[in-house]
């Protein structure tokens, strides 16, 4: 998903869409370990939109805050 898509988004949403990736997250760690993980390339991608969105979230506190 694009940052630009985030922005439209409410706080509300955002948090539940970074929970559902912290939970997929866990999953693909756990499936690394066990050496089971089909596609590698997922954990930087899912990495990677956690850290959209909390960029986003941060983005619109700070604008809430001014």
């Amino acid at each position: 998903m694009k940052a630009t898509e985030m922005r439209s988004k409410s706080q509300v949403e955002l948090e539940q869409e970074l929970h559902d990736l912290h939970k997929e997250q866990f999953t693909l760690r756990m499936q690394q370990g066990a050496g089971q993980l089909a596609r590698p390339d997922q954990v930087k991608k899912v990495r990677k939109n956690i850290a959209r969105i909390k960029t986003v979230m941060n983005e619109k506190m700070a604008g809430s805050a001014s």
